[in-house]
């Protein structure tokens, strides 16, 4: 059997069809949970999803929004989801906006993109009062999730609902005799632009739902499985593996109260399956071991540890009862960990496929749909590898060196169409029919792909040695005394930016002097085990968290703004 299909392909070409193969096979099974004003739990079954997805459509479509742009501005929600389905299956372009951005970035993208419509939670209120008044916005309807009726010139979502639910009943929507062309832009996402500007990336319906369908054939779910999401929905990963993924599969969508909530929100829901960024995973992984030590258990649990994984090399699985108690913290249910956006520590995903959370690491980018290569149920390995490219997509190294690394190329019917209005731009990130990643790579014996960093990252020494900036960040950070870092060069020499640990009782108790000692004693540790041209020679020393995107990358260029401006 293929090692990048391993199950049979449950197979979707555009939002519609993948709406209603959902509904045929899950019917009244809970499609959400979600919480009320008053904090009470509701369901919603897959049949009642899809008939709010009609009639949203419906009314979208009165109002004339056919072949328009909406854009979604809100913390992830029922309604967000919502949205999302009923715009694209209505011949309009939806528009996922990143809701955490500053309200002048939302302003700029808003214009930019030439939204008609917007789609919105209340606590942006003044954000579109301040658009409603700029002669540069093509936005003639303000929607709010929140009103009950419609008022200042702010329509209700609720009574959108409404309209499109009668028009239905009279047989007056056009929502039913929409033709989705599957091929044509039908969703607009901007970049998280951790090197440059965001650019707009343009994906078609069938973009993404080959993505979907092609992840059908690595990973097998259970029907009661459950997952919390609680990374931004604008992002094309939390969208396609926590929401349109799980939903196609038959999860029930739960949705985190706050970043802060995470940890209760997955006893309360019962969750089975993650889908995280190894930011969050370094976070779960400290207050695991964090929590043993503090129990003064810590040696029988090592102990355990290795007799798990000598038992799992002779097939057999206890883990579950073994850390009983550990797994019970964390959520009864929780089996699967889907992780990606950046690499993640050997020792986290150990800690977890070893007490019997199994984790499956993703690789990919918003211009891919976004999966490019992912590992699976049967070939899964801690070796650090994102796994197999997906069995529709084709995937090379570009001009490698002597370790077989280079940048990452890639074809296949998840590439998206272009960037929205800039032809250059998408010029340039095509070679010979394949899209260059930016990212740099190479192939295991195994045919798995392992990323070693971002193209435009690399810092190139006067020596013409290349050092790979995430590698020795990953030294850094396995420091109970580094919260995060980065590497940057300066005058040909290698340094680093180090946010200290504020939450480490040892460094509560340490003056600035004993700890700027201490970090130097553990940088000189690891330049021991590094060739020279490695060596990490200065540092900076802060408690200030690094500048990052809402999916936790660090946005590289305005942290070197704030490094050379000091």
């Amino acid at each position: 059997m293929e090692k990048n299909k391993i199950y049979k392909e449950k197979r979707s070409d555009d939002f519609k069809e993948l709406i209603s193969t959902a509904t045929k096979q899950f019917g009244n099974k809970i499609a959400f949970t979600i919480k009320d004003k008053n904090k009470k739990l509701h369901d919603i079954s897959f049949i009642d999803f899809e008939n709010n997805i009609k009639e949203l459509g419906s009314a979208l479509l009165d109002l004339g929004l056919e072949n328009k742009k909406i854009a979604i501005i809100a913390p992830d929600r029922y309604e967000w989801c919502c949205s999302y389905f009923a715009v694209s299956t209505s011949n309009i372009i939806v528009v996922p906006l990143d809701s955490m951005l500053p309200e002048i970035e939302l302003q700029n993208l808003i214009i930019e993109s030439q939204v008609d419509a917007i789609i919105f939670d209340q606590k942006f209120l003044n954000l579109m009062k301040n658009i409603s008044v700029n002669k540069k916005s093509c936005v003639k309807y303000f929607i709010c999730m929140d009103y009950e009726d419609n008022k200042d010139e702010i329509t209700s979502y609720k009574k959108l609902l409404e309209t499109g639910r009668n028009l239905i009943i009279n047989k007056e929507s056009k929502y039913e005799n929409i033709v989705i062309d599957k091929d044509k832009l039908s969703v607009l996402i901007y970049t998280s632009g951790t090197t440059s500007k965001p650019k707009a990336v343009m994906l078609s319906q069938y973009n993404i739902c080959s993505n979907i369908s092609a992840m059908t054939t690595l990973i097998k779910y259970q029907q009661n499985d459950s997952i919390l999401v609680f990374l931004p929905l604008h992002h094309t990963l939390a969208c396609t593996a926590s929401f349109l993924f799980c939903y196609y599969v038959g999860f029930r969508i739960c949705f985190a109260d706050s970043l802060k909530d995470i940890a209760k929100n997955l006893k309360e829901y019962n969750i089975s399956g993650l889908v995280c960024v190894p930011a969050v995973l370094d976070l779960m992984y400290r207050q695991i071991i964090r929590a043993v030590k503090k129990s003064g258990k810590y040696i029988p649990f090592k102990i355990l540890c290795a007799i798990s994984n000598l038992l799992m090399f002779f097939h057999i699985d206890l883990r579950r009862k073994l850390f009983k108690e550990i797994l019970d913290n964390i959520s009864p249910n929780i089996r699967t960990i889907i992780y990606g956006s950046a690499s993640c520590e050997k020792d986290v995903i150990h800690l977890f496929n070893t007490i019997g959370i199994d984790m499956i690491q993703g690789y990919g980018l918003t211009e891919t749909s976004p999966v490019i290569s992912c590992e699976n149920d049967k070939y899964h390995k801690e070796t650090g590898s994102s796994g197999f490219p997906l069995y529709n997509e084709e995937v090379k190294i570009d001009n490698p060196n002597q370790e077989g690394i280079g940048e990452i190329l890639v074809k296949g019917p998840n590439i998206m169409l272009g960037y929205y209005n800039n032809p250059e731009a998408t010029k340039s990130a095509f070679k010979d029919g394949w899209f260059c990643t930016g990212d740099l790579g190479r192939f295991g014996k195994d045919g798995s792909l392992f990323i070693t960093g971002r193209k435009k990252d690399v810092i190139v020494l006067s020596n013409g040695k290349n050092i790979y900036p995430e590698e020795l960040e990953a030294l850094l950070n396995k420091s109970d005394l580094i919260s995060e870092s980065m590497i940057y060069e300066q005058e040909d020499r290698i340094c680093a930016k180090i946010v200290y640990n504020i939450d480490n009782p040892i460094v509560k108790t340490m003056s600035r002097e004993d700890l700027h000692n201490a970090i130097d004693s553990e940088i000189k540790n690891i330049n021991k085990n590094l060739p020279i041209y490695k060596y990490i020679r200065e540092f900076i020393l802060t408690d200030k968290p690094l500048i990052k995107t809402t999916t936790q990358k660090i946005k590289r260029h305005e942290e070197m703004k704030t490094i050379n401006n000091k």
